[in-house]
């Protein structure tokens, strides 16, 4: 018979020696070197592919302003010239410009490159950019699906290169409180956990304007965004998944609407649309985007009822973990308020967590954690809303990654193991919904 304390045991262990591998594995890209006695800062040579809206806001103009003493940028790409030119102009920098990725690799030589663009192309950059001796940070998800993940592991282990994701919700301070939670033990051995995420019929309808409305290029909801949700999971748990069962339906976008256009500004049911869009009156929007539309036909307003959109609004998901832990899991993408309820079963209690993103009621909290302990007290800690973007999460994000010596007691750096294993679980989802059937992971990737 089986000593279940022993296996936890040994899983926590296993659990731990994991963690340790994977933040040696992604320590900060800013070497320190001494210089007469006095720590001295190598400025690390930065390049960008992608110059959209995260290219140029959070890994451009955000970046080499308020962590100038750490990163100088050697070069900006995009294949949209306009775009490329406009954002150089917001990001304010004399950084050169390419839309040839290779000569831009080979003229900067960067130390790190910063991968932004489309998702499905994300992979190709991050193979050439390790190839040409570059260290990766890489926007979520880091592929789409489980050929890219296998393609990127190779080319790792072949360059030897070092691969960052960009997982800026391990930084949330509700996240993070959650994570002490877990562990402190309060609630016992975790068994199962409940996961629902609400999208609101802004930013929700928004993923159904752009680009990842297609499934061919964002993996679905599943993998660009549901990948934040998994990947905490992974975190907070010390696990990884196993299996995977998954549903998926579109039931409000594309082919539901009852009637269509081409894109909001060109659209003859302005007045009668409920989620018409006004682009212009987001300058920076037109400077990146209705500017650019002529190079390359990409409309950032583009209708969401649109026949061609093939990703899903409404998921719902199984998925079970190395540590026997089962999670439900959902994902809505019209819903009036944006949000997470997550709510952890344990042998001794169950913590709950609530965080709001935008509500149509005033609320000064962030968001709340609830211990309950079985056969006692509940109690309630209130988390406030803290400076810097996604709540908080961003700086911390970005000073783990590029100041020196910045403690990480809770093991948020993530790499190319992280990055991997969050995706899966969506790719495994989407195989799902297609083939109607449990999908193992082990299926899927070979370390």
């Amino acid at each position: 018979m089986t000593d279940k304390k022993n296996t936890f045991s040994r899983r926590k262990f296993l659990g731990a020696a994991m963690s340790t591998a994977a933040a040696v594995s992604v320590a900060p890209l800013i070497k320190q070197s001494s210089a007469y006695g006095k720590q001295a800062v190598k400025k690390k040579r930065i390049a960008l592919i992608g110059t959209g809206n995260r290219g140029e806001g959070m890994w451009g103009r955000n970046l080499i302003h308020d962590w100038k003493d750490y990163v100088e940028m050697v070069g900006l790409c995009d294949p949209n010239k306009v775009r490329l030119e406009e954002a150089k102009k917001r990001i304010r920098t004399d950084a050169p410009t390419f839309t040839d990725f290779d000569k831009m690799m080979k003229t900067t030589k960067p130390d790190i490159l910063i991968v932004t663009t489309v998702d499905s192309t994300h992979y190709k950059y991050i193979i050439k950019g390790m190839e040409y001796g570059s260290d990766i940070i890489t926007e979520k998800p880091m592929a789409t699906d489980e050929k890219q993940c296998q393609a990127i592991i190779d080319a790792q282990k072949k360059t030897g290169k070092k691969i960052i994701v960009t997982f800026n919700y391990r930084y949330g301070a509700v996240h993070e409180k959650a994570k002490e939670v877990l562990l402190s033990g309060d609630i016992g051995r975790i068994t199962s956990l409940d996961f629902h995420w609400y999208l609101d019929v802004r930013h929700g309808a928004d993923y159904f304007r752009r680009w990842h409305a297609f499934i061919e290029k964002s993996g679905s909801l599943f993998v660009h965004k549901a990948t934040h949700h998994f990947d905490l999971v992974n975190w907070w748990l010390d696990a990884e998944p196993v299996e995977v069962f998954a549903f998926g339906e579109l039931q409000k976008y594309g082919k539901n609407g009852a009637f269509r256009g081409k894109n909001c500004r060109l659209c003859r049911y302005k007045d009668k649309c409920e989620f018409y869009w006004d682009i212009t009156k987001n300058q920076r929007y037109v400077d990146l985007y209705t500017k650019a539309e002529k190079e390359d036909g990409y409309f950032r307003d583009a209708c969401v009822f649109r026949n061609a959109i093939n990703i899903w609004d409404t998921m719902a998901v199984t998925v079970k973990y190395n540590s026997d832990v089962l999670m439900s899991y959902s994902l809505n993408a019209f819903m009036p308020y944006e949000g997470c309820k997550v709510g952890f079963n344990g042998t001794k209690g169950r913590l709950d967590v609530r965080m709001w993103e935008r509500q149509p009621w005033k609320e000064s909290r962030l968001g709340e954690i609830r211990i309950t302990k079985n056969f006692g007290k509940s109690q309630v800690i209130d988390i406030h809303h803290a400076t810097g973007g996604h709540g908080g999460a961003d700086p911390k994000l970005k000073d783990m990654i590029f100041k020196l010596n910045v403690p990480d007691p809770l093991n948020q750096a993530a790499g190319l193991r992280a990055g991997v294993m969050s995706i899966l679980t969506g790719i495994a989802g989407y195989h799902s919904v297609e083939e109607k059937r449990s999908v193992k992971i082990s299926e899927l990737v070979n370390f």
